[in-house]
């Protein structure tokens, strides 16, 4: 009876903790009564059920539209406005590109082309794939580019793997077969095993390495990943003063970043996994093993499949070089840039306007030339098919919160408790938010922690005198450091469905992936990040907050 009273329960689990979860909160606006605290039984009740995903992360994400309105906190049409906005259409136009790259195979010759110029030995070979990972999802969402990447990552190990067996077979092995010692037996079969063990460990070593980069890549640009595209948005929001954040400049915080991450991540994994002989960082490359022009062959087969470059590949990337370079450009902020031939109209131009414009530019112009059915570059049902209406949903109910919070005066409420927090270091305070983000986000999605913590972090910068800044962006960078489980986010599960490497050697490698990003986002928030943003200066756009405020 308890066994099958037990197996009810769980099978009934989450239902148990949707209607708990409520009933446990309701103290908050029945006994309280305050705007604050029914305002924080909608904050908590989001941030549960986003981070145990009991209902769908985009129906929660719907919650403000209901509570709030009965709530008082908001009118249902008010409520209605937040979601749908700028960020929207930057990542319409995005998708629109990321459909482009996908449909045509421009992202397998551009990903070919990054591995064979590094080289086949294993260290170089590991270096070029993340390389190139990485290079992609700072255009395209990280997931995308893991999907886009893992086939030809799969075919290359299963070769190694095929030319270390087959190499090592007693059937290849003529003093085997002749001498018949047991100690040449013996010998031999230990020599094959180490060489069968490090190709596994080499496996192991490229896979994790796909979904790290993938991840550390996306950080580089604004639009490369979706914490970035939900930090910009709020700050456009509850700063609207505020014109320190563009593409040019965040990129110039983060490719450093990047870079420094990418590297160490690279001689990280190599050590754990491949081992620890880094003389090939300086020494001449000798003769290649058979396992390396195994892998050769088959990254030329891969590249000679592509053909000769097609005009819809040359186009799409002609669409993507305009697109950035009208980013940098648009307002780099040291010189007038091309908003600037709108005099009156400057402040109207956003990077949601270059990526609408060249994204609708690919449903029109045609594929192919007037010999065949006119046919434009993407198509409606490729669009749909590439666009993640869940993150879309997800960050509109963010910006709700975000503004519910404003409205029943939770923020200031929060913004007078950790008033406090003043008295430490400012590295300190800003350590702490990038270690409690790095760890939600290992159990909750990025996009779900950020639209939690943005929340609670801006009145915090308010009430101890900080550029709002010098916490927001460390904690929003932090929040892609995912690194220990694969369940963490999806490019980290794609990378395991293909069965290279167990949970525990993620959570290994993970560990110091962790460490090495959260380092490396201090060490730029404390050096170049400062002039960059004059971070040392409270802004005259940030509100002035004085504790005393009834």
């Amino acid at each position: 009876m308890l066994t099958k009273l037990s197996e009810a329960l769980w099978n009934y689990h989450s239902l148990l903790l949707i209607i708990l979860t409520p009933l446990l909160l309701l103290p908050l606006p029945l006994v309280i009564g305050t705007k604050e605290a029914e305002c924080g039984f909608v904050l908590l009740l989001m941030a549960i059920y986003w981070i145990t995903e009991v209902i769908p992360l985009s129906m929660t994400a719907m919650l403000p539209a209901i509570l709030f309105p009965l709530c008082g906190i908001m009118s249902s049409s008010n409520v209605a406005k937040e979601y749908f906005n700028n960020f929207h259409f930057l990542l319409v136009g995005v998708i629109c590109l990321a459909t482009s790259i996908e449909k045509w195979g421009l992202h397998r010759r551009v990903a070919l082309r990054l591995v064979t110029l590094v080289g086949v030995n294993p260290a170089w070979l590991l270096l070029g794939f993340m390389s190139g990972c990485a290079f992609l999802s700072m255009w395209v969402q990280n997931t995308s580019a893991v999907t886009m990447v893992m086939p030809i990552v799969d075919a290359v190990l299963k070769q190694i793997l095929k030319a270390n067996e087959e190499g090592y077979s007693g059937e290849d092995n003529p003093t085997l077969e002749l001498d018949g010692t047991c100690t040449n037996s013996i010998l031999y079969f230990i020599k094959a095993q180490n060489i069968i063990k490090s190709g596994r460990m080499l496996c192991k070593a490229m896979c994790i390495g796909i979904a790290y980069s993938s991840n550390i890549g996306g950080i580089t640009t604004l639009p490369g990943t979706s914490p970035n595209l939900i930090f910009a948005e709020h700050l456009n929001r509850v700063y609207p003063d505020c014109n320190s954040i563009n593409f040019a400049n965040w990129l110039l915080l983060c490719l450093p970043i990047s870079v420094i991450m990418l590297l160490m991540t690279w001689l990280w994994l190599y050590w754990i996994f491949i081992g620890s002989d880094f003389k090939f960082l300086w020494q001449c490359r000798g003769e290649q093993s058979e396992r390396e022009r195994a892998v050769k062959k088959v990254l030329e087969d891969e590249y000679k499949k592509l053909g000769a470059i097609r005009s819809q590949e040359i186009f799409t990337g002609v669409v993507f070089v305009v697109m950035v370079l009208l980013w940098l450009t648009r307002s780099p902020g040291f010189i007038p840039g091309w908003a600037s031939l709108f005099p009156h109209k400057s402040n109207y131009i956003t990077d949601a306007t270059v990526a609408l414009v060249l994204g609708v530019l690919l449903f029109i112009v045609p594929a192919h030339g007037p010999s065949r059915k006119y046919e434009s570059m993407i198509s409606w049902k490729e669009f749909q098919a590439s666009m993640p209406w869940q993150v879309a949903l997800m960050v509109s109910g963010g910006f709700a919160l975000a503004k519910g919070a404003e409205e029943s005066g939770l923020s200031l409420w929060l913004a007078r408790l950790m008033t406090p927090l003043g008295d430490l270091p400012v590295l300190a305070t800003v350590t702490v938010a990038c270690l409690l983000t790095t760890t939600l986000t290992e159990v909750a999605s990025n996009a779900a922690t950020i639209t939690i913590f943005l929340p609670i972090l801006s009145p915090l910068a308010e009430a101890i005198h900080v550029n709002p800044l010098y916490i927001l962006i460390p904690a929003t960078l932090c929040t892609s450091f995912s690194f220990l489980l694969p369940v963490s986010n999806p490019p980290g599960a794609v990378v395991y469905g293909y069965g290279h490497f167990t949970t525990l050697d993620m959570v290994k490698a993970g560990l110091g992936v962790n460490t090495i990003g959260v380092l490396a986002v201090l060490l730029a928030m404390a050096t170049w990040g400062i002039p960059l943003f004059s971070l040392d200066t409270y802004p005259d756009w940030a509100p002035t907050f004085n504790s005393t405020t009834p």
